[in-house]
C-alpha cells in the first residue's frame, strides 16, 4: 500500500492528513475517517490499512483544534462542532479532485464526536456521499452540555475535559441545538456500530436513529464500550469493508 501525507488549507488554517492507497494504480472508492474528541489521524490507521488490502482507499486527518496533538493554527479553545464540519467539507472538496479516488464512491466514517460531525456533514453534501458509517456517534454532546450549562450566562470562558481545554464558543455554538432535527434527510445507506456497554454515549442514542434515517442498519457490539477492544476493532473493520463493497456504485 502507499501512504501520502497531505495538508489542506482552508479558512486560514490547515488540515493535516494521510491518504492510504492500494499498491496498484487505479481509481478507488474511498473512506474519509473523522476522529473523536482529542483524537488524531492515527486512530483509524489499522482500519485504513485493512481497507487498502481490500482495494479501498482512505483518508485519515486531524481536526483543526480537535486535540492537544493537533499542530494547526486553531487552538482547542476555538474549535467547535461546526469548525470541524468546515474541516471535513474542505477534505471532501480536496479529495474529490484526486485522480486516484472515485468521487462517486465517497464514504464518510466518523467515530464519537467525529460521528456527529460526519452525520451533520452528510446532510449538507448528500449528493456527494455514497454511504455513512458511524462508530458510537456522540449524538449526546449538545444535550449533555446544555444540561450542564442551561443558560448562556452559565457558560464558562474555558472548560477542561479529558485532557483538553474547550472555549466558550464550543458551548455557545451548540446552546439549544437539537441534533436529531438537523439530521435524517440523508437518504442513502447508513451503518452504525455501537457497544452496549458504552459509558460515554448510551447505545440508545444510536437506536433512536432508526426513527430518523430511512435506510439504516445498527450493529450492537456486545460487551464493547466507548472505544472497542482489539477484537471489536477487527470486526468493525470487516463490517466497514463489507458495507463499502455492498454500496459501491459501478
Amino acid at each position: 500500500m502507499k501512504k501520502i501525507e497531505m495538508t489542506i488549507p482552508h479558512h486560514g488554517r490547515e488540515v493535516s492528513g494521510r491518504l492510504t492507497l492500494p499498491e496498484k494504480e487505479g481509481n478507488y472508492p474511498f473512506v474519509i475517517f473523522s476522529h473523536g474528541y482529542n483524537g488524531s489521524k492515527n486512530d483509524f490507521e489499522i482500519m485504513a490499512d485493512y481497507l487498502a488490502q481490500q482495494e479501498i482507499a482512505s483518508f485519515c486527518y486531524d481536526f483543526c483544534g480537535g486535540s492537544v496533538q493537533d499542530k494547526s493554527s486553531l487552538a482547542t479553545t476555538e474549535m467547535t462542532i461546526f469548525t470541524e464540519k468546515e474541516d471535513l467539507l474542505a477534505v471532501v472538496d480536496a479529495l474529490s479532485e484526486k485522480e486516484e479516488l472515485d468521487s462517486k464512491n465517497l464514504f464518510l466514517f466518523g467515530g464519537s464526536q467525529g460521528g456527529l460531525v460526519s452525520a451533520l456533514t452528510a446532510e449538507e453534501i448528500k449528493d456527494k456521499v455514497r454511504g455513512l458509517v458511524l462508530l458510537f456517534p456522540a449524538l449526546c454532546i449538545a444535550e449533555n452540555w446544555n444540561e450542564r450549562f442551561p443558560e448562556i450566562e452559565d457558560i464558562p470562558d474555558t472548560q477542561e475535559l479529558w485532557g483538553m481545554t474547550l472555549g466558550r464558543i464550543f458551548f455557545e455554538s451548540i446552546h439549544g441545538f437539537e441534533v436529531y432535527s438537523h439530521i435524517g434527510t440523508f437518504d442513502k445507506n447508513v451503518f452504525v456500530m455501537h457497544g452496549d456497554k458504552d459509558p460515554v454515549v448510551s447505545v440508545e442514542y444510536s437506536e433512536r436513529l432508526k426513527t430518523i434515517y430511512k435506510n439504516i442498519e445498527i450493529e450492537v457490539f456486545q460487551g464493547e464500550g466507548h472505544g472497542f477492544t482489539e477484537e471489536g476493532n477487527k470486526r468493525a473493520a470487516i463490517l466497514l469493508t463489507d458495507f463499502v463493497k455492498k454500496n459501491i456504485m459501478k
